[in-house]
């Protein structure tokens, strides 16, 4: 799958782009999928059971397509939430912060 980007910086993973517009269909498709599926596999229905798989194949590929994004921008704002907690770590013990 070399049409989607699996490396990202936190700049460029805080833009839109086309794993986002993958991962909002995707996740629209997910949806029905799994509902469908599993409402006609309760009424034991062989296609409801096909849907269903289709559902957790999709829902994969979602989670395959924008975990990179992520996870960029999820470090991204670790690094930064932990400066800022040093930082009023040192204003609370009256230091002069930086």
């Amino acid at each position: 799958m070399s049409w989607i980007q699996r490396g990202w910086t936190p700049e460029e993973a805080d833009n839109w782009s086309r794993e986002d517009w993958i991962a909002a269909c995707l996740s629209v498709l997910a949806y029905l999928l799994i509902a469908m599926g599993a409402a006609l596999s309760l009424l034991a229905m062989q296609v409801g059971f096909v849907l269903l798989l289709g559902g957790i194949a999709s829902t994969w590929l979602m989670y395959y397509v924008i975990d990179p994004k992520l996870r960029a921008i999820s470090s991204d704002y670790e690094r930064k939430q932990k400066e800022y907690l040093r930082r009023v770590e040192k204003l609370t013990r009256w230091e002069k912060a930086e």
